[in-house]
């Protein structure tokens, strides 16, 4: 089984955002950070998938607003 795809949308001075990077970074797991003051269309694929916060993380098709790291342990089977 392939690895699950990991995207973090996140932005600079988002305390939650830091809270979750350093929780994925301690259990190992790969994620792409797209930093959505950096690219409009950053933010164009957060409000697509129904989000207008940070930190919103897409872990192959499901969408999780917000740090919440129950669910995020549970998708990844940490």
């Amino acid at each position: 089984m392939s690895e699950p795809k990991v995207i973090l949308y996140s932005q600079p001075g988002c305390p939650p955002c830091g809270a979750e990077k350093e929780f994925l970074d301690s259990q190992g797991v790969e994620y792409e950070e797209r930093n959505i003051r950096e690219d409009p269309e950053y933010v164009q694929q957060l409000q697509e998938l129904g989000s207008h916060s940070t930190p919103t993380t897409v872990i192959d098709d499901e969408v999780i607003i917000g740090f919440d790291r129950e669910k995020i342990s549970e998708l990844l089977d940490l």
